[in-house]
């Protein structure tokens, strides 16, 4: 019993929004999840997953299979709603926050660059928020890609999604045409935040600062601390499971008699 193994009701809830289909098996589906939220959580290699675990090539099988058929972005939306509707929010954002990430590398055989100005080698993750903090979209670079140049990407994979979302606020990384351009292709408005600390000091930047509370959550796990993954698609899917798993245990196990 390891402190990452879900509950009940969290199990409940994810054989619901997944429609996860009880025959005999082997292993049990949800030992699968346990040992994919115990590798994000720890950061361990695949091949060192404890021995009380199913075989680690059955849960990486299991774990490219849900990735290449999108559950994790399922299963990533359909909680993101759940919680928002618990708030007495819309189960759709339609406020985004947009900033990104700098990572070191920790992966010789994965694509990497330069970010100059954080002085970090590695990748870039370029994430989407809503004014809880939750995952809307991610997109990962190397760290060379300005902010601005990737955004236009990200705006697109946004798009894909079908998202409700039509603002979005932006620090100052995001200023010039992108603007003008991103609001013509997508429909999406930029609102762009500066700081004025050097007038008034620090301050948290109203719901800019949101964004940043993200990626500590993301920093939390310890898989997401460096760049392990040797694709970006990986990357991406680390920091879904990673966001899962915190809203999962923050609000799911806050309310087990809950009826899913």
């Amino acid at each position: 019993m390891y402190q990452t193994d879900l509950t009940e009701t969290e199990w409940k809830y994810i054989t619901k929004v997944l429609n996860l289909q009880e025959r005999k098996r082997k292993y049990d589906l949800r030992m699968i999840w346990n040992a994919i939220f115990y590798l994000v959580k720890t950061g361990c290699q695949w091949r060192m997953l404890p021995l009380d675990f199913p075989k680690w090539q059955l849960v990486y099988y299991y774990y490219h299979k849900w990735a290449s058929l999108l559950d994790f972005d399922l299963l990533l939306e359909k909680l993101r709603g759940h919680v928002r509707v618990k708030r007495g929010q819309n189960m759709e954002p339609s406020l985004g926050i947009m900033d990104s990430q700098s990572v070191k590398w920790r992966n010789n055989a994965s694509l990497n660059g330069v970010d100059g100005n954080k002085k970090v080698k590695g990748i870039k993750r370029h994430v989407i928020v809503d004014k809880n903090g939750f995952l809307i979209a991610v997109m990962v670079t190397i760290a060379s890609v300005h902010d601005s140049k990737a955004a236009y990407l990200l705006m697109r994979v946004l798009k894909e999604m079908c998202s409700g979302i039509k603002v979005i606020l932006a620090d100052g990384g995001y200023r010039g045409e992108l603007i003008d351009n991103i609001r013509k292709s997508f429909g999406y408005a930029i609102q762009v935040v500066i700081s004025a600390y050097k007038e008034q000091g620090f301050r948290p930047i109203q719901k800019r600062w949101i964004v940043e509370r993200a990626f500590s959550w993301m920093d939390y796990n310890r898989r997401l601390c460096r760049n392990y993954e040797l694709t970006f698609d990986s990357a991406e899917e680390m920091v879904k499971l990673a966001t899962i798993r915190s809203v999962s245990y923050t609000h799911l196990r806050a309310h087990e008699t809950d009826q899913y």
